[in-house]
């Protein structure tokens, strides 16, 4: 006989256990965060109900108004604060990469689980200290994730599932462009993506490692080489504050503002990649595309709902590209969302990663991305890093 709880919804969610979560960082990535923990448990049933319980930044009425706007219960201006409450049991961290070691690993350390935001860190030593601090946490029955937001794409996890699936056979080639132009005006503001201290690099960091996520995740497998070349078009700009004054003050751009990469993947397929901040007319104009010997796929963020697929196997005569529209109840994620052919967009990748969070925590498994993998992707940036400062010769990834 079925329990009440099973009979009656509204006593399902009320034993339902909560997940108490604190978010340090509120701006651009914080608000995106905020949008999956408020919406997960309103479309998907899960084991544990988030609980949005602090919000942390530095500038007191700021924080304030974030957490009225986003729906948190409280606001701290130390991060350590948010760290030591009883009412939280998740650290999401959303601040620039500079800190992203510090805060995960105090959080680790303090038994907490941690959701960090790509990429990991700022440099190597800092993914590895904070990979081996994940390690420890998990034997403690902790869970620890790195946010690449676009794994949780419907279209892309579909691709994932033909690629596994063996839907184009043999992989042969993996390219990925991700392309922005926000930056392309020289009196655009020295912000603090451009400056190496706080960012660890440009376009590399902020777009290339989503890119070298994805190809890697796509193709189920990692990079164990690349050739690069790097470049920063314009090398200063006015200090915040100071722009339009016609005596601005001027500081010197210490990243990258384009990268541009070859790379081989443990099975011998080749890849392509391009990162850049000056690509003028391209806002957010992220594509992807598999070509194996039975079939080749592809990606375009501008149209997220759709993949192209090509079966190789299918007779000349009527074969080519086809659209698949991802938005069918038995493609990832959808099965909680609108009846098919009702589309989903980029705030909907921030809720699938909070409901895969949850998950991973009430079933004790491990959540993927792992820190790990962060880390395995900023091998794979410093290696391009490196091959770039020597002229584009071919550098190793490390195992």
């Amino acid at each position: 006989m079925e329990s009440p709880a099973a009979q009656h919804p509204e006593a399902r969610q009320a034993e339902t256990q909560g997940l108490g979560v604190g978010m340090v960082g509120y701006a651009f990535m914080g608000a995106a965060h905020s949008q999956g923990w408020r919406t997960a448990a309103r479309v998907f049933d899960l084991p544990l109900r988030p609980a949005m319980a602090a919000i942390c930044g530095r500038d007191p009425d700021a924080v304030r108004a974030a957490a009225d706007k986003h729906g948190w219960a409280a606001a701290e201006t130390d991060w350590r604060a948010l760290i030591a409450r009883d009412d939280v049991q998740l650290v999401d961290v959303c601040t620039p990469g500079d800190s992203h070691a510090e805060i995960a690993i105090a959080a680790l350390e303090a038994g907490k689980h941690v959701l960090c935001e790509k990429p990991l860190a700022n440099s190597v030593a800092e993914a590895e200290a904070m990979a081996a601090a994940a390690r420890r946490a998990r034997a403690r029955g902790q869970r620890a994730m790195v946010g690449f937001n676009y794994r949780r794409t419907p279209a892309i996890a579909q691709a994932r599932r033909m690629v596994a699936g063996g839907r184009i056979g043999v992989l042969r080639h993996v390219r990925v462009t991700y392309l922005q132009d926000w930056i392309v005006d020289p009196e655009f503001p020295l912000v603090w993506r451009l400056r190496r201290e706080q960012a660890g690099s440009g376009a590399l960091g902020d777009l290339g490692a989503h890119i070298v996520d994805l190809a890697q995740y796509l193709a189920g497998e990692r990079l164990v080489g690349v050739s690069a070349l790097t470049e920063t078009f314009v090398r200063d700009r006015p200090l915040p504050g100071t722009a339009g004054s016609g005596t601005a003050a001027r500081g010197p751009v210490t990243v990258d503002d384009a990268a541009l990469f070859t790379g081989r993947l443990a099975s011998g397929a080749l890849a392509s990649f391009e990162a850049s901040r000056f690509a003028a007319g391209r806002k957010n104009s992220l594509r992807i595309e598999l070509n194996g010997d039975h079939g080749s796929l592809a990606f375009d963020l501008e149209r997220l709902n759709e993949l192209s697929f090509h079966d190789h196997t299918a007779p000349a005569a009527d074969s080519g590209f086809r659209r698949i529209l991802v938005t069918e109840p038995d493609h990832p994620y959808l099965e909680a969302w609108w009846p098919p052919g009702h589309g989903l967009g980029y705030d909907h990748t921030f809720v699938h990663q909070a409901r895969d969070m949850v998950a991973a925590i009430a079933a004790g498994t491990d959540p993927e991305p792992s820190f790990e993998d962060g880390l395995q992707v900023q091998r794979v940036l410093a290696a391009v890093e490196d091959s770039a400062e020597k002229n584009c010769v071919y550098t190793p990834v490390p195992a």
